[in-house]
This record gives structure tokens, C-alpha cells and sequence, in this order.
């Protein structure tokens, strides 16, 4: 699992979904209020089967960001058809995409001044889920991981459930977007 590349390993190259900072069509025009969330934006490149969509929520300056964003990426995945799921590893598999943006929604909460925004994007195989902050600091799991010791388990349950995980720092912009990527249910 990597904390360095800005985008995971195959020929998709970087995303197009704000982890450089550029805009995307879908995305709340500039100054649009807090929380304002963007609808499912299809983009180009998905093959044989759905296309790419794209959710963006605001966090800047919000209150309870965690369930917010809990709540914000249910919806999308009952938008996207993971929910509701018929089999237990579906299930499973929407369950885990709610637990990883808890787990990075708390980790900007705790060690990154807050979240700025949460972008989920998901294809026919991937979704990418992804959370701005200003902060400066480097995510990493906690070694050695030790069960039974309160607190430090967040980054290590992103890298044991995520296909791959990172970060992406923009030279003009403070702060960074933490990226984790899970496998769509078959």
C-alpha cells in the first residue's frame, strides 16, 4: 500500500477529480455555501458498462462533518446501486466504504484542522473516495499496529481494506488530499 503516489498503480493516471485541484464539471461553482453537495456527474472514459460518477461535499466551516459525510456517501452508494445490497459481501463491501470515510473524515478532523471537501468517484470496478484538508502533516498507520491499545487504528484500517491509498499535495495550494480506492462489488 503506498502514501506517496498520487494515484494508484495501472495506466489511469492521475484523477481528474480535484486531487490537483482543478475543477470538474458537476462541482459546486466557487463560493458556493458549505455543504452544498454536487450531483452525480458522469465523466469520459469509463468502458463497457456505467460511466464514471462523481460526488463532491463541501465540509469547510461545517458542523458533525463525520456523519455528514457517512450520510452524504450512503446516498451515493444507493445511487450507484450498492445499496441495497442483496448478498452479504455487497453488503459488506458498502460497509466498508462507509468505515474508510469515517476513518479519513476523523483523521482531517484530528490532525488536519478539518475537512474542506469529500469526493467520491466510482466506475464499474473502482471507487475512489477522497478528503481535502490544509493540514501539513503525513498520514501513516501506526507501527507496529497494536490491537489492543486505544486510538492510532484509523490509517491502518484504510490500508487493510483499501486496494491502495495516498497522498496528493498540490505545489500552489496548503494542505493535501488523502485518496483510498476499494474494489466495486461483482
Amino acid at each position: 500500500m503506498s502514501t506517496t503516489r498520487p494515484y494508484s498503480p495501472g495506466d489511469r493516471g492521475p484523477e481528474p477529480s480535484g486531487a490537483s485541484g482543478a475543477s470538474e464539471e458537476g462541482a459546486p461553482a466557487a463560493g458556493a455555501s458549505t455543504g452544498a453537495a454536487a450531483p452525480s456527474a458522469p465523466t469520459e472514459g469509463a468502458q463497457g458498462g456505467r460511466a464514471r460518477q462523481v460526488r463532491r461535499l463541501r465540509l469547510d466551516g461545517e458542523s458533525g462533518v463525520v456523519p455528514l459525510a457517512r450520510d452524504f456517501t450512503r446516498q451515493a452508494l444507493y445511487a450507484w446501486g450498492w445499496l441495497p445490497a442483496d448478498a452479504a459481501d455487497r453488503r459488506a463491501a458498502a460497509e466498508d466504504v462507509l468505515l474508510v470515510v469515517s476513518e479519513l473524515v476523523t483523521n482531517a478532523c484530528l490532525h488536519a484542522e478539518g475537512p474542506d471537501e469529500l469526493v467520491l468517484a466510482c466506475d464499474n470496478k473502482v471507487i475512489r473516495l477522497e478528503v481535502t484538508d490544509r493540514g501539513s502533516g503525513q498520514p501513516t498507520p501506526r507501527t507496529p499496529h497494536r490491537a489492543g491499545r486505544p486510538g492510532g487504528h484509523g490509517m491502518f484500517i484504510v490500508q487493510r481494506l483499501c486496494l491502495d491509498w495516498g497522498v496528493v499535495r498540490a505545489p500552489d495550494h496548503p494542505g493535501k488530499t488523502v485518496w483510498a480506492e476499494l474494489g466495486a462489488p461483482a
